[in-house]
This record gives structure tokens, C-alpha cells and sequence, in this order.
């Protein structure tokens, strides 16, 4: 069991509910140490004088702000202890926003909030239905490991999830990065309705678990190969298809392999009858009104969406 990250207390008006925040992500890449070749010796890496090639110990450096033009102004790391934020004990939602209205933009890391203890567990259920029936986000700010966040609370399967969020400042708009934006003509009409139906042929339910990381996989079988003394066979690059100058001819060839070798219709399994729907979950209810086409279901209560597909 993993342990909490950051502990204090979750508080909305007059509630406060004693929380433990839990990372919800965990990081597979594949590691490695430096070595030199044709030897079993480590490399490391070492903070040294770039003057005089001496190697400075932790305690004898500072920090520089580059000022340009090789000035700098140092900073003694006592300094900006001074000014650190200090540690939150509490997660303060200071309002709640339509969780649609934040652009993915802005989502950063993924956590989950629990309660620190049983005691509080009825609290904390009533604000996580609160969230789930308004499908509303808190939006909050704490500080972890020193650092002050922005964070949007929200609700998951059966517990509460916090999405750190980057600050407006953090964020680059495509001008800024790219200077200047492409030029992008009007589309004949043919050519959209075609694009448009190339996306509704290759339009099909969010199955996350469809998705490997492939590379860690080949990494992973090459380690194996290697510590076994076998070599790995590499599977041959396709050959590269004949380039289709003309648009709308593409888009017309690649409905059309969609369409007759791209994927199996779908069909209608014969199975036992679908649950009834008051013991699906919000998310099981969103996801059987998409497939259904259900409009407006993503601004849709529990109790609205069971009606909708009541009636459909």
C-alpha cells in the first residue's frame, strides 16, 4: 500500500474533513545507470568549479538568477526558506466551477483524497455525492513539498479526485511558442462532409485499456534477450504507401478501409438483459448515453441521465 503524499484536512464553509492525498499515477519508465563502455564502472555525476574543475560540496553552493550578459544576482538558499510557503494543513475550496469549463490545458498531476480516518466518513461521502450529482469541481489551493498549488477537487469512482492545475502564467499560448500561425484554407465542402465521416467511422467507445506502452515492451524484452544471451529479431518497417495527391481521394480511401477491413461491424451481443439503471454508476450511465446518443448528457444530473435513457 502506497503511502500518502500529503495529509491534512479538505474544508469547504464550516465542513472540515481530515484527508490524505494519494498520487494516482505511477511512473514505468525504464530507468538506467551510466557505465563506461567495456568496463563495470559507474558514472557519476559530480558538481564541480567550471573555472577550476574542483568539485564543490552541497553546502558551498548558492543559487543565480541569469540577469543576461553574464551578471547574475545570488541567492543564499536561506533566503528563500524565508519566503517558502509554508506547509498546508488545509485544503481550502474557495469556489466551484462546471468541471466542462476547465480547458485540459490546465490539468496537471492526478491524485486521490481519502479520509485520514473511518470517523469521517460520513462527511466526506456527502460532499463527494454533493460533487457527483452537481457535477461541479472545487477549486483550491495547497501547498505540497514546498510548493503552492492550484488544484481542482472533484468526483471519482467512490472517492474524491484532486487534479493539480497549472497557474494562467504557466500556460503558453501557440503564437508565443510558434510566432506565426499557419494560414489555414477555407475546406471545399465535399472535403469536410468527407473528414467528418471519416471521424464518425473511426468514432468508437474510450477503452483506455486498448493502449499499451509499446516502446517500454520492446525495452523490456531487450533487457531479457540481453541478460539471456539471445539476440532480438526486429520486425521489418512496412513499406511506406503510395502518396495520394488529391484530398478529398484520400479521405474517400481511408472511409473506405475503415469501412471493409478496418474493424468488424459492431453487433449486438445476445447476453443476458442490461442492468437496470438505478445500479449503474454516473460514469456507466454517461457512458450508455454517449453510445446511445443522448444530447446534453454531460451537463446531466445522475437522476436526469436515468430518465434520458429512460426515454430513448
Amino acid at each position: 500500500m502506497a503511502r500518502p503524499v500529503w495529509s491534512g484536512a479538505l474544508s469547504l464553509g464550516l465542513v472540515t474533513v481530515p484527508v490524505e492525498l494519494y498520487p494516482a499515477v505511477a511512473d514505468h519508465t525504464i530507468h538506467f545507470h551510466q557505465f563506461e563502455r567495456g568496463t563495470s564502472d559507474r558514472i557519476r555525476n559530480r558538481r564541480v568549479n567550471e573555472r577550476t574543475g574542483d568539485e564543490v560540496t552541497q553546502d558551498e553552493i548558492v543559487k543565480g538568477y541569469d540577469l543576461g550578459g553574464g551578471d547574475h544576482v545570488l541567492v543564499e538558499p536561506d533566503e528563500l526558506d524565508e519566503i517558502a510557503p509554508e506547509r498546508s494543513r488545509r485544503i481550502d475550496i474557495e469556489q466551484f466551477v462546471e468541471l466542462d469549463e476547465i480547458d485540459p490545458w490546465f490539468f496537471d498531476k492526478t491524485y486521490w483524497l481519502k479520509p485520514a480516518k473511518e470517523d469521517f466518513a460520513k462527511a466526506y461521502g456527502l460532499l463527494l455525492q454533493a460533487m457527483d450529482r452537481s457535477e461541479k469541481a472545487g477549486v483550491a489551493k495547497f501547498v505540497l513539498r514546498g510548493k503552492e498549488y492550484l488544484a481542482a477537487i472533484r468526483a471519482g469512482e467512490d472517492v474524491m479526485v484532486l487534479n493539480t492545475l497549472h497557474f494562467v502564467a504557466d500556460l503558453r499560448k501557440p503564437k508565443d511558442v510558434m510566432g506565426k500561425l499557419p494560414q489555414l484554407p477555407k475546406p471545399r465542402p465535399k472535403e469536410l462532409d468527407m473528414a467528418l465521416a471519416l471521424v464518425d467511422e473511426m468514432t468508437a467507445p474510450w477503452k483506455p485499456e486498448d493502449y499499451r506502452d509499446e516502446y517500454s515492451k520492446r525495452v523490456e524484452d531487450l533487457i531479457k534477450a540481453k541478460e539471456a544471451g539471445k539476440e532480438i529479431a526486429h520486425e521489418e518497417e512496412p513499406e511506406p504507401s503510395a502518396d495520394v495527391v488529391d484530398l478529398f481521394e484520400a479521405l474517400s480511401r481511408s472511409v473506405k478501409n475503415r469501412k471493409s477491413g478496418g474493424k468488424a461491424p459492431k453487433k449486438k451481443a445476445a447476453g443476458p438483459e442490461k442492468p437496470e439503471l438505478s445500479e449503474l454508476s454516473k460514469a456507466d450511465l454517461d457512458k450508455l448515453a454517449r453510445e446511445q446518443g443522448v444530447k446534453g448528457r454531460s451537463k446531466m444530473s445522475r437522476a436526469q441521465l436515468e430518465k434520458a435513457l429512460k426515454a430513448s
